[in-house]
């Protein structure tokens, strides 16, 4: 297992330094707009930059003039709380959808979450952004529109009143693929005989579902999981923006508006460290469900 999640940080690595260097040239290209020492060539700037981000210095911004490592630190928890209570509703709710719809193939059921998981991940994020807030919010006024918190309010029960509809569009993008492939995973291991053993033994059809069913479909299910993590991060940019919510995909699309290139570089370096993280955790769960996926 050791060796098998080496490979996969080195992978990891080597793919973060491909993503920076491929940015540091498309930046060099717009009239010199790359970070780093001036007078020198393109190649000794990217070095030089990288040098000091590995020291922990990313540089300063050049449109808000502070460094830009604290910038993002201010950014990080807000967007760490939109995707993670984004990721966690949809897996509350995409798991029993898709085993319910594998459960019971062919039914009513099974029929309307295949076409809710088609609309998820076919609708535009931000056509389903916009039409929540004009929903919710301006016609049933029951969530904000804009922010984080109301002004002068800086409670936890604000910020759930703020958080609840950014959180379920990016629930409802991601449940979509969550629920195809849960209903794929549990359709396959619900025809198993060993499942019928266990029914055979007096268990629960509960039990049968949960303790055997679902946990024998994890394995591809997490799969999905890591495959989803990039999409969430676009999702998260997307929503950050169109609900005005502090977050690092807020701060990723202004810098890119204004070409702060020092401020573009540490967050892409920092959003790739998030997924590599992201997925050695998932990979992880993935070898102790699988072991002999440590073999491949």
């Amino acid at each position: 297992m050791a060796r098998y999640l080496w490979r996969r940080i080195l992978s990891g690595i080597l793919t973060m330094f491909f993503v920076t260097t491929v940015l540091y040239i498309l930046l060099s290209l717009l009239q010199g707009a790359a970070p780093g020492t001036s007078g020198l060539p393109p190649l000794l700037r990217y070095g030089a930059w990288l040098r000091d981000a590995l020291r922990g210095n990313l540089g300063t911004s050049e449109r808000y003039g502070a460094p830009v490592g604290e910038i993002i630190a201010q950014r990080f928890g807000p967007s760490a709380v939109l995707a993670g209570s984004g990721l966690l509703l949809a897996v509350l709710l995409g798991l029993p959808v898709g085993v319910m719809a594998a459960y019971r193939p062919g039914s009513a059921w099974d029929r309307l979450s295949s076409v809710f998981a088609l609309a998820g991940f076919t609708t535009p994020r931000f056509i389903l952004c916009i039409a929540s807030i004009y929903l919710f919010s301006f016609r049933l006024r029951l969530t904000p529109a804009m922010g984080m918190h109301s002004v002068g309010n800086a409670s936890f029960g604000d910020l759930l009143h703020h958080l609840i509809l950014p959180s379920a569009v990016i629930a409802v993008s991601v449940m979509g693929y969550l629920i195809k492939q849960t209903r794929s995973a549990c359709l396959e291991v619900f025809q198993e005989e060993y499942l019928k053993t266990a029914r055979a033994k007096g268990l629960s059809e509960l039990e049968v579902v949960v303790r055997h069913g679902l946990r024998a479909a994890l394995a591809p299910i997490l799969t999905q999981m890591i495959l989803e993590i990039p999409e969430i991060v676009g999702v998260s940019a997307i929503t950050e923006k169109i609900f005005g919510w502090p977050g690092i995909g807020t701060l990723m699309i202004d810098a890119i508006r204004n070409r702060d290139a020092p401020l573009i570089m540490g967050e892409t370096l920092t959003v790739a460290a998030v997924v590599l993280t992201a997925n050695i955790l998932l990979d992880i769960a993935y070898v102790l469900l699988d072991p002999r996926a440590a073999q491949s």
